[in-house]
């Protein structure tokens, strides 16, 4: 008589026994050389129970269908997160693009923090060069009306001589030799700067030819001072042409007018090389040279032209 079996009859089975029911038996699938990383993080997890015998492992088409299975999980994977950023390399891992940062952000902050020091130090030197010429072109404009004053006081002759001669190419003609002295003052009103005092050339003239010359040695006067200076002018055997008549018949009447014509020059360093001034004085006297009078020939006031 065969009986039915029981729940409890089935459980008591031992569990070794050909008639006990399967469990689900779990296997871990080691990676391979082509797979994926992302194919190693999901062959390591345990594979879950299968229902069916194309499920198994032991199935000669599991293997096929899981690495399959596997590989496209993967690939939605990196399709969803890293589109177009995997590629393979010589030893087939796979390669991810990484996001490269913009900047140094260090280099940028230093970056602009040395460009506005150095516009700040372009705008201080900017200053300050505009503020020195500021002064300078005040102190320049405060200097321009001390001009040196000069004043002529007498002139004295020395040798004075006329006669018969011809100049270098042979013509006879009067010939003139003159040897005198000027003497005038010199006056510096700055206050605050000395002057270089020069001239560069006196000339002693006769009827509009010059039968003397000289010249004002360059020296330095300090501010507020007067100063005495003497020139020499000498002219040897000047030839006079027609001019020469008139200078005999003005000899013999008592006295040959002439004119003394000649340039002061000035110059004041007020603030060193940097800021100068300068000054010309264009003076021309009138004078009556009487050759038996060794005599100084004092000159007036109203007898020269200051310009």
């Amino acid at each position: 008589m065969i009986h039915a079996k029981s729940d409890s009859d089935v459980t008591s089975l031992d569990p070794s026994s050909p008639r006990s029911p399967k469990r689900p038996v779990y296997y871990v699938q080691s990676p391979s050389r082509d797979s994926h990383d992302g194919d190693k993080s999901s062959s390591m997890q345990a594979t879950p129970a299968y229902n069916s015998p194309m499920e198994s492992p032991s199935h000669p088409s599991y293997g096929r269908h899981s690495r399959e299975s596997s590989a496209s999980r993967v690939s939605g994977v990196f399709r969803s997160g890293w589109k177009g950023s995997r590629k393979r390399n010589d030893k087939g891992w796979t390669e991810c693009n990484v996001i490269e940062e913009e900047g140094d952000y260090g280099d940028l902050y230093y970056g602009n923090k040395g460009f506005s020091r150095r516009c700040q130090v372009f705008l201080a030197l900017l200053a300050f060069v505009t503020i020195f010429s500021v002064f300078c072109l005040i102190i320049w404009g405060a200097s321009r009306p001390y001009k040196a004053r000069v004043s002529v006081k007498s002139v004295t002759v020395h040798n004075f001589y006329f006669g018969e001669g011809s100049d270098i190419t042979g013509v006879p003609t009067k010939m003139l030799t003159v040897n005198c002295s000027v003497r005038m003052t010199v006056y510096n009103p700055a206050t605050f700067f000395g002057i270089h005092v020069s001239s560069k050339s006196m000339n002693l003239m006769y009827s509009e030819i010059t039968v003397a010359t000289g010249q004002l040695k360059k020296y330095y006067q300090q501010r507020k001072s007067h100063r005495t200076v003497m020139v020499n002018l000498q002219g040897s055997k000047v030839p006079l042409y027609g001019a020469g008549a008139s200078l005999a018949f003005s000899d013999n009447s008592g006295g040959v007018p002439m004119m003394l014509v000649f340039e002061v020059r000035s110059r004041g360093d007020v603030v060193g090389k940097l800021v100068k001034t300068r000054h010309r004085r264009h003076i021309s006297c009138s004078i009556v040279v009487d050759s038996h009078n060794s005599k100084p020939i004092k000159l007036k006031q109203n007898s020269c032209t200051y310009n």
